[in-house]
């Protein structure tokens, strides 16, 4: 490796790995993104991982760690610990290379990635409501019964399994300018930015390499800050795929030399990239996978030139997916809340409705009620929940209700 890139796998094992990777993932599709583009001022780029077998990138890093385990070590069985994406990778790629494996989730994990976790062929133990559980309950299995325990990024050949995934986005694109990576744990950002840097160097050529991190779990900022791999205490967040408190020694030495900025999102900016991705894009994303176009909706990414996104992640339960949506609405304002106190007489509900239908706004729910604390004698409270066209519809909405004499408040 050349003195400019100290840390990780060399570009040899990426390239190696390549042909061991392509037994089982699929070549996913790199799409264009006129909608997005025209937010960032420059070509956007989509790289659809959500569309991958098992439903994210995970199936990369570990069908390259499996693979490479000695024929003892295959006959030990394997163990991992995940609530999601991790688990259907490992459990389909032991599958395919006919190893026995033992996966450990937390109680509340979503049905269908437990069913398809399964469905591979694993055997799965619900194990706790966090993911600290199940870790700890895989690590203790291994101990106890020799199975190897398969970690979810912070391993060399994690890591190079997922850096197969830059060398397939050169193939797509020749002339890239900016990558935007999810960063959970670390092992996909690593993996991609020194596979990429590595072999455009040998050209003489540059890319600039941004990572996301979900602003309520968020490790790498003071981690770079302070130098070395800091835990922080996670709050809770949608974007539960890239959730984790520590990022890995082996990712985070990759980082601090590989990758060029780190930021940060909020939850309603994800839930926006979210259902910008299903309305315009068709394509159905994790909230994990889609932080780089929440990124990008930030504002806070410029001068990009010709950008790619990696869209990690398409496996969503579809009860989160109806939380996310609705979020989405609502952090667009296509999705007023109003509270407007009312005289207790007849007619009341009607008038409010005939202003909303003038608006040709939509009521979707309503809660009519007499108990509440705040509210005189004669005064009932209607909580309204209508559909609007963005922001200004909505600021039309309440003026048009304002116009008719009632006094309505936005509910967050």
């Amino acid at each position: 490796m050349s003195e400019e890139f100290a840390a990780g796998p060399r570009l040899a094992e990426f390239e190696s790995a390549r042909e061991r990777v392509a037994r089982v993932a699929e070549v996913t599709p790199l799409q264009t993104a006129g909608f997005i583009s025209e937010i960032l001022g420059s070509p956007v780029f989509l790289k659809c991982e959500n569309l991958q077998r098992t439903g994210s990138y995970k199936i990369r890093g570990a069908y390259n760690r499996l693979s490479r385990l000695t024929e003892e070590e295959k006959a030990r069985g394997v163990v991992a610990a995940s609530a999601g994406n991790h688990a259907q990778g490992v459990a389909f790629a032991a599958r395919e290379l006919g190893i026995k494996a033992t996966i450990f989730m937390p109680v509340g994990v979503p049905l269908p990635k437990l069913l398809a976790t399964r469905g591979y062929g694993a055997d799965v133990v619900l194990r706790g409501h966090t993911v600290e559980e199940p870790l700890r309950a895989a690590a203790e299995f291994a101990e106890s019964t020799g199975s190897v325990l398969i970690p979810p990024f912070d391993h060399n050949d994690i890591i190079v399994g997922q850096g197969t995934l830059g060398l397939e986005i050169l193939d797509q694109i020749s002339d890239l300018d900016t990558i935007i990576v999810p960063i959970g744990g670390g092992g996909l950002i690593s993996g991609v930015s020194s596979s990429i840097k590595q072999k455009l160097a040998l050209e003489g050529r540059k890319v600039r390499v941004i990572g996301v991190q979900a602003a309520n779990a968020a490790p790498y900022p003071l981690s770079i800050q302070n130098g070395y791999p800091t835990a922080i205490r996670t709050l809770p967040t949608i974007a539960d795929g890239i959730n984790v408190a520590k990022p890995g020694e082996l990712n985070f030495a990759i980082i601090k030399e590989t990758v060029d900025e780190i930021i940060t999102v909020d939850d309603d900016l994800i839930a926006r990239a979210l259902l910008l991705l299903m309305e315009r894009g068709k394509l159905v994303v994790e909230p994990a996978g889609a932080v780089g176009i929440a990124a990008i909706l930030s504002g806070q990414i410029t001068n990009a030139g010709n950008t790619v996104v990696i869209l990690s992640g398409g496996n969503i339960d579809p009860l989160m997916l109806e939380r996310v949506i609705s979020h989405g609405l609502a952090a667009s304002e296509r999705y007023l809340k109003l509270r407007i106190p009312l005289p207790d007489r007849p007619g009341q509900l009607a008038r409010t409705s005939a202003l909303i239908a003038e608006a040709n706004a939509n009521v979707v729910e309503v809660l009519h009620t007499r108990h509440g604390n705040g509210m005189q004698f004669s005064q009932v409270v209607l909580e309204l929940h209508i559909e609007t066209r963005g922001p200004d519809h909505a600021e039309q909405v309440i003026q048009k209700l304002r116009d008719g004499g009632f006094e309505p408040t936005s509910v967050v």
